[in-house]
């Protein structure tokens, strides 16, 4: 899984509108508001790296409203949060 760190400037008076918007779109698996010189973030997750491509500047650089765009690619993942998702088969924990 190729994990993408997107940054999003967005116009102010539709924040809410553009990361609704993004949240849906295939690929995206969290959006953020944020402190900072961005108004969002984007958890973009897919299984190949060219699908990045199709992503963010295909699909989220389009959504009406956004700005700007950073984009940063994750190398690993150390959190216990992503590794406990990469190693799940499906099946709840027994307590």
């Amino acid at each position: 899984m190729v994990t993408a760190i997107v940054h999003i400037k967005a116009e102010v008076d539709r924040i809410t509108e553009v990361a609704e918007t993004i949240a849906e779109i295939d690929g995206v698996s969290e959006v953020y508001s944020i402190t900072g010189d961005y108004d969002l973030l984007a958890m973009v997750r897919v299984p190949v790296y060219e699908q990045i491509a199709e992503v963010v500047p295909g699909r989220v650089n389009k959504v009406e409203g956004v700005l700007h765009t950073e984009t940063h690619i994750a190398f690993r993942a150390y959190s216990k949060h992503d590794l406990d998702a990469a190693f799940s088969i499906g099946f709840p924990e027994a307590d």
